[in-house]
């Protein structure tokens, strides 16, 4: 009996149990990329289908790090959930947070004064472009360009510097919680901030002219993985990926929240929908997000960073030694924290990675009924068996690259 007959048998048999297989053509090949592969960004699995070195079909993978943090979020208290946020995409905590908080401040019904405001932008920017460097760093890792890596990630260490000095930590800060946030600026840190903001031009052009200049880097990025507007609307694609393909859309135009609307900036987009197009969007993204916190710093308004509500925003920490009532009210919140009336409540915010947002469901209780994610790195995944189909295997980890995943945020 051939191989041909054999394969025919066990797929009949396999089908009589309710198993079903996908027809492979006899003349293609089979070949697992991942999950343990340093380009695909995380443990994710692609199923390629080739003919020669052409992709006939990608199918990714994922679960290979489910957390199941959603489900985690529904039994932590509503105070407590922030930290579980900045696992998710855990290089854009700061965003995480904001994005969850906002559900929650919804559901509250409670709007944070001005300096919290231009506080959550300036530390949402910074965590952009520290995102956008991460991105920049890796992408041009696996097309061949090591230098960048090295300069990309210095610069997104001096963000994390600030970000230290702020909250005490440079991963998964919580700092962004209903009502404000956890502190204000600490002494010199806006003057910190604003001499990095000032350095960082000169060191985007320099990153830029080191890959953009290379015929190399045009060719392997130029007209490869190209992703029309019409499949981007079909499968939900968002953020660089759907301006790289020409869509003029970001949340912080179309629906401003932490008072966006109050600051100017341009919305980068693509022409031809490919991996350069998507490139260069995020890159004239860093730009923008520094003329932001630019115009933060100088407009930061005086005041309080909180909404006045103790049931909600724990006492300043000097209040806890010399008043019974602010104690009462910081053990009151941490054990049992705070009721949110019944409702629903979903506040999208653009991350670095499109479309990023927290459906939250109130029974009244001090735990969320529901808390479910709105992913932009799952919703952008689906675009990557479109933009492999008829592109060579050696044009896979670029296109991986170009739509920057985060499986910590995929298989949550």
């Amino acid at each position: 009996m051939s191989a041909i007959d054999t394969r025919e048998l066990n797929t009949a048999a396999l089908a009589e149990k309710g198993v079903a297989i996908d027809v492979v053509d006899d003349g293609t090949m089979i070949l697992n990329m991942g999950p343990q592969h340093p380009s695909t960004h995380g443990v994710l699995r692609l199923v390629l289908e080739l003919d020669g070195e052409t992709i006939i079909r990608a199918t990714p993978h994922m679960g290979y790090v489910h957390t199941g943090i959603e489900k985690e979020g529904e039994y932590q208290t509503y105070m407590k959930a922030v930290t579980i946020t900045d696992r998710m995409d855990y290089v854009s905590a700061h965003i995480n947070n904001l994005a969850y908080t906002l559900s929650v401040e919804k559901l509250l019904d409670v709007v944070i004064p001005p300096r919290g405001q231009y506080l959550r932008v300036v530390l949402s920017e910074i965590q952009r472009i520290a995102s956008h460097m991460v991105w920049l760093g890796t992408h041009a890792l696996d097309i061949g360009a090591m230098t960048v890596f090295f300069f990309a990630f210095r610069e997104r260490e001096k963000l994390l510097d600030l970000t230290e000095m702020m909250s005490g930590v440079r991963m998964m800060p919580s700092w962004i919680v209903p009502g404000g946030l956890r502190g204000d600026t600490p002494e010199g840190w806006l003057e910190r901030c604003k001499q990095i903001m000032d350095e960082l031009p000169y060191r985007i052009d320099e990153y830029e002219t080191l890959v953009d200049q290379n015929p190399i880097w045009r060719e392997r990025t130029q007209g490869v993985g190209v992703l029309a507007v019409d499949e981007c609307m079909q499968l939900g694609v968002s953020g660089p990926t759907l301006r790289g393909s020409g869509v003029k859309h970001d949340i912080r135009k179309s629906e401003p929240y932490s008072s966006f609307d109050q600051f100017s900036f341009e919305i980068p987009v693509g022409k031809y929908g490919d991996v350069y197009d998507r490139f260069q969007v995020r890159m004239s993204e860093m730009r923008q997000s520094r003329e932001i916190v630019k115009q933060a710093i100088e407009r930061m308004p005086d005041g309080p960073i909180n909404v006045d509500d103790r049931k909600i925003v724990p006492p300043p920490r000097h209040e806890l030694d010399s008043s019974m009532e602010a104690v009462i009210h910081h053990f009151k919140l941490w054990t049992e924290g705070f009721h949110p009336p019944v409702g629903e409540a979903y506040v999208p915010v653009e991350s670095p990675k499109g479309e990023l947002g927290f459906n939250i469901i109130s029974d009244g209780s001090n735990y969320p009924w529901r808390m479910h994610q709105r992913p932009p790195s799952f919703m952008n995944l689906q675009a990557l068996s479109r933009m492999c189909e008829g592109r060579l295997i050696a044009d896979t980890v670029a296109m991986i690259g170009s739509i920057d995943i985060v499986l910590g945020e995929i298989d949550r």
